[in-house]
């Protein structure tokens, strides 16, 4: 009988990736053996409803033909049980590698979210580094167009300013790490529908160093970082548009490495955001002006002064304008990022019609309504 891979997992057919796979882990925490309410039938069932419906290919010949559809022409090697081993590469326990990528998540994926192991641990080149931060800086346009320079003020995890981040009290003795034996690691056994495995994962109490000291820091209580308030320079390149990015490398959070003092930080992304201007508006490098002008500005033909923003220019009207004329002004826009030259700044006019006329205007209106204008 076919199985409804979505009932099991209590989604929807229309149900998105993210839907599918936090149903997923809902489940597996329920049925999980290692649980007393846990069931192994159920916990199989469930992973092989995941396992075909995190796939967009094994999901849609599953909508097709059912859970029957690897005998349907769905693809080469064996099914077990719906799992299909058939993409795998051997060099794990048990000839399998569960070491894999793709939205679809897997076996290293999903088990390290659900029981707190993860791919790469206790192989992890980047243990100690510290949090990537995010912070968003305003600008004017004009601000845009030439180079500025803006103090960031953050509140982040900075190096201890008593132990400079080794995390021990001066004076302190190194001992071997009584968690790890001095190895840096420690191994956890982890149980799976498909056997039990050891795992080796960084030594929670000196991360990875096997040294720890007799007396931490009073200051950072052994972290070898505190919370401090930082201001940081950034300079912001001429042309910067709204929503791009400005990455700090080594000025975010420092991590921390016990003993050694020699953390690598995170990195600092600064987002820029543009405020509107009252007079222009941005397309790109271009920037367009709405410029109004009278009647007879337009039937004579004018110069007059308008505002850039590389301050003001005189720019000439000609006679017989008409209403939604661009007018291009060359390299009046901004410096393009990281380039040579300008955009340019389009001038639309706008003839303005008075609401009320006095007297006299309306006479004279009515003479040029005789001459036919």
């Amino acid at each position: 009988m076919s199985k409804d891979y979505y009932e099991l997992l209590g989604v929807s057919k229309d149900a998105s990736d993210d839907e599918i796979k936090k149903a997923f882990r809902k489940a597996a925490h329920k049925h999980h053996p290692d649980k007393e309410s846990g069931d192994e039938a159920k916990f199989k069932e469930i992973n092989e409803a995941y396992q075909v419906l995190s796939d967009k290919q094994k999901r849609g010949q599953y909508d097709q033909f059912g859970s029957s559809f690897d005998q349907a022409g769905a693809g080469g090697g064996q099914s077990h049980g719906g799992f299909d081993f058939s993409g795998f590469q051997g060099g794990g326990q048990n000839g399998f590698n569960f070491e894999f990528g793709g939205d679809g998540g897997g076996f290293g994926d999903i088990f390290g979210d659900i029981f707190g192991g993860g791919r790469g641990q206790g192989q992890n080149q980047n243990q100690g580094k510290g949090n990537d931060v995010s912070v968003d800086v305003e600008i004017t346009l004009e601000e845009a167009v030439v180079e500025t320079e803006k103090d960031i003020n953050i509140f982040i995890s900075s190096l201890c300013f008593v132990c400079d981040g080794i995390g021990a009290e001066k004076g302190s003795k190194v001992e071997s790490c009584k968690t790890c034996g001095g190895s840096g690691q420690v191994t956890k056994q982890r149980r799976t529908i498909l056997g039990t495995f050891a795992q080796n994962e960084i030594c929670p109490d000196c991360q990875g160093v096997g040294e720890t000291f007799n007396k931490k820091c009073s200051a950072c209580g052994g972290d070898g970082k505190t919370k401090q308030n930082k201001t940081i320079k950034v300079k912001i390149p001429v042309g910067i548009a709204d929503g791009q990015t400005i990455r700090l490398s080594g000025q975010g959070e420092v991590g921390f490495r016990p003993g050694k003092g020699n953390s690598i930080a995170g990195d600092l992304y600064i987002t820029v955001r543009v405020k509107q201007h009252s007079l222009f508006e941005r397309k790109g490098d271009d920037i367009i002006y709405n410029l109004q002008i009278s009647i007879s500005q337009a039937a004579l033909g004018d110069k007059i002064n308008i505002p850039t923003l590389q301050g003001e220019v005189k720019l000439k009207i000609p006679s017989g304008i008409q209403s939604g004329k661009i007018i291009k002004l060359k390299e009046k826009g901004i410096t393009h990022l990281q380039g040579l030259g300008k955009g340019d700044m389009f001038v639309v006019v706008q003839i303005a019609i008075p609401e009320k006329l006095s007297k006299n205007q309306k006479k004279l209106f009515e003479e040029l309504k005789k001459e036919g204008i």
